[in-house]
């Protein structure tokens, strides 16, 4: 009973641990774009900017994601019931859409770039 205890801690704390991880990671995010937004002053961009903008923080959406899906993971670990199970399911189902549209939606910018920098070194 002793160890299912301090399992049921170590997990818990490994999970808030993931969760505070993934609130710096979109705050960090969050203010890098606010950053650079400020910084070009707003109106200013041009809309391969913005768009720029926008893909580096998906890109840190995409990774607390991923420590989010982590944290629930393990909480679902400890003796889950068939709730908990079904629970972690629709999440993981959700932030897996999620990622899968954001990092869709970052390759499709690859090619711009790519093609800006190709043509501003000729």
């Amino acid at each position: 009973m002793l160890m299912e205890e301090m399992l049921t801690e170590l997990a818990s704390f490994s999970a808030l641990i993931l969760e505070a991880i993934v609130a710096l990671l979109v705050m960090y995010g969050a203010l890098e774009a606010v950053f650079n937004l400020i910084k070009g002053g707003f109106a200013t961009f041009s809309h391969q900017t913005r768009r720029m903008i926008w893909m580096r923080f998906a890109q840190w959406i995409i990774l607390a994601l991923e420590f989010a899906l982590g944290a629930d993971i393990i909480r679902t670990a400890i003796a889950p019931t068939w709730d908990d199970v079904g629970k972690l399911a629709a999440i993981a189902a959700i932030r897996t859409f999620l990622s899968f549209f954001l990092e869709r939606d970052i390759e499709e910018l690859k090619p711009e770039k790519e093609g800006a920098e190709e043509g501003s070194a000729e």
